[in-house]
């Protein structure tokens, strides 16, 4: 979905880096200023918002402490930056945050679920008429080891098949049309915006979309445990920014469109070609997004996608099976390993939100 390097390259990098991650977490604490990354993706664009209209200065204001909402060109150098103690949050996915910050020993807390992929990402073959059937020896040009890699997998299973009938090709997220433009490019995988205008490219067959597997893709904001625990108020500025942008955008209003203007231009598009995106994110409310969390579905999900990284060698070199990166569920439950938890879910940020309470 929104990667653009090798994760491989990156893992020992990490580890390399932990060491420096407590001083910055501690600086960051001690002078109540905190750094959010995003880059441009749907289910990111309303930290753009919040950050342009003043509503995170507002929240942030509200607590005595500031916020910083810096957008970074490449999504998976976001995470990179969080990872290495430039950042306190980050806007990324589930399967991102334990193959990097969490498999390079960085301990986050995930404090709100924005959304899952509903049709942002999909699977392209050349022609009409395709299936999935139709990748069977065919090289898949993707972001490798991304969450569209994982994707992948799970629409092979889908189809009675496995990363083991296809090759893949790496690619950059910016290259999605123009490869299937050459003739070497049979199949891609992609996200928005390119995924809207594959759907209106005749040429091209969608085989298989995000929104078949609903709910599997998860759109996340992490932060630093260490600098939620230090001052818990920065949860409260961040879901509360979050909401409250997320209501303002949802509203065919003079308000609501004026935000998705500002959201489309800034993704490169108009407000129409933006709200078709808009469509295929599934946005969580504060409560919902809560029971998501704390429901029965979480633990299988972290199942399904631990195994997928271990499967590929996205947990580092030290990782002797999928249960490595230890996961703190909403109930306090703990899958994998007990001594290494590197990923929380903390719903009561949600929770406060829903009922006003922030």
């Amino acid at each position: 979905m929104r990667s653009s390097i090798f994760h491989r390259a990156t893992l020992a990098l990490f580890a390399s880096l932990v060491a420096g991650l407590s001083f910055a977490g501690s600086a960051a604490a001690a002078d109540k200023t905190f750094k959010l990354a995003w880059a441009l993706y749907p289910g990111y664009m309303p930290w753009a918002y919040a950050e342009q209209s003043g509503i995170m200065d507002k929240w942030a204001e509200k607590y005595g402490i500031d916020v910083e909402i810096v957008q970074i060109n490449d999504y998976i150098e976001s995470i990179n930056q969080y990872t290495a103690g430039e950042y306190d949050a980050v806007a990324n996915t589930v399967m991102d945050t334990l193959t990097l910050p969490a498999a390079g020993g960085v301990d986050s807390t995930s404090i709100i679920l924005g959304d899952y992929t509903d049709g942002n990402d999909a699977i392209f073959i050349k022609g009409q008429g395709k299936t999935m059937a139709d990748l069977k020896g065919k090289t898949v040009y993707l972001v490798q080891y991304s969450v569209s890699h994982y994707m992948l997998a799970l629409a092979l299973q889908k189809a009675g098949m496995s990363l083991d009938d296809i090759k893949t090709a790496n690619i950059a997220d910016a290259d999605f049309v123009a490869a299937l433009q050459t003739p070497e490019v049979e199949a891609v995988v992609t996200w928005n915006p390119a995924t809207v205008q594959l759907y209106d490219d005749p040429s091209v067959t969608a085989v298989f979309k995000s929104s078949e597997v609903p709910g599997e893709i998860q759109d996340i904001l992490i932060v630093k445990t260490e600098v939620l625990a230090e001052t818990p108020e920065l949860g409260k500025v961040l879901a509360g920014a979050w909401y409250e942008v997320l209501d303002i955008m949802k509203k065919d209003d003079e308000q609501g469109i004026e935000a998705r203007t500002y959201m489309a231009e800034l993704s490169g598009t108009d407000l129409a070609d933006f709200d078709r995106q808009v469509a295929t994110t599934y946005f969580y409310g504060p409560a919902e997004g809560a029971e998501a969390y704390a429901g029965e579905t979480m633990p299988g999900i972290i199942d399904s996608t631990t195994g997928f990284a271990f499967s590929q060698g996205l947990l580092g070199p030290t990782a002797k099976d999928k249960g490595y990166v230890g996961v703190e569920l909403a109930d306090g439950t703990i899958v994998g390993d007990e001594s290494n938890v590197k990923l929380r879910f903390d719903t009561s940020y949600m929770e406060a939100a829903g009922k006003g309470e922030l």
